[in-house]
């Protein structure tokens, strides 16, 4: 079985080992789940931003979501989806299990 491409990181290309949360950070700014070995990498060469995409990390939940919003009013289904997430479980917003669903079944109808 193959595994699917948001499990390998999209710096060094190498499989994120499981249980992915303990081996990686997923990045709101692009999306993008990099490995430690790549974050560990960009901070020792002095790069305390996404090491993706490079832009700033936001410290606080308020910028953090106000990011999400952006990329889900221009129809990016990662950015739907994980906003889905944060409704239905009551992450950072109020639980709201029937928006997260739709969230969820907009961003499957986008190819997320």
């Amino acid at each position: 079985h193959e595994r699917p491409e948001g499990d390998y990181c999209p710096i060094c290309s190498l499989p994120i080992p499981f249980r992915m949360d303990d081996h990686s950070a997923f990045n709101v700014c692009c999306m993008k789940r990099i490995c430690n070995g790549c974050n560990v990498a960009a901070q020792k060469r002095g790069m305390h931003d996404c090491a993706f995409c490079r832009t700033p990390i936001e410290d606080n939940e308020a910028d953090t979501l106000a990011m999400v919003q952006a990329r889900v009013q221009k129809k990016d289904p990662q950015a739907i989806l994980f906003l889905g997430r944060k409704y239905f479980f009551g992450e950072l917003l109020q639980t709201d299990k029937r928006k997260g669903v739709e969230m969820w079944t907009e961003a499957a109808e986008l190819g997320s």
